[in-house]
């Protein structure tokens, strides 16, 4: 009995993990830039160019808030 009951898993194979994480497939395209762009960022080094970008860019979604609502005093 264990001797056909090994055939049989021999037979049909254990379904392959699927990767996570940094290396999911990703089926979107903004998604897959995304992760590209944090990528390059992880092995460029200490330059932090994409963190700088980040914070100039919420810096100014800030300032424009500010502009939109005077009368906001927070």
């Amino acid at each position: 009995m264990k001797y056909i009951i090994t055939i049989v898993k021999k037979l049909f194979p254990k379904e392959s993990p699927k990767p996570t994480g940094r290396w999911r497939l990703e089926s979107c395209n903004k998604q897959m830039n995304f992760k590209i762009d944090l990528s390059n960022e992880d092995h460029c080094g200490p330059c932090g160019q994409y963190a700088l970008t980040k914070i100039d860019f919420k810096e100014k979604q800030n300032k424009e808030k500010q502009n939109k609502n005077p009368n906001d005093s927070s």
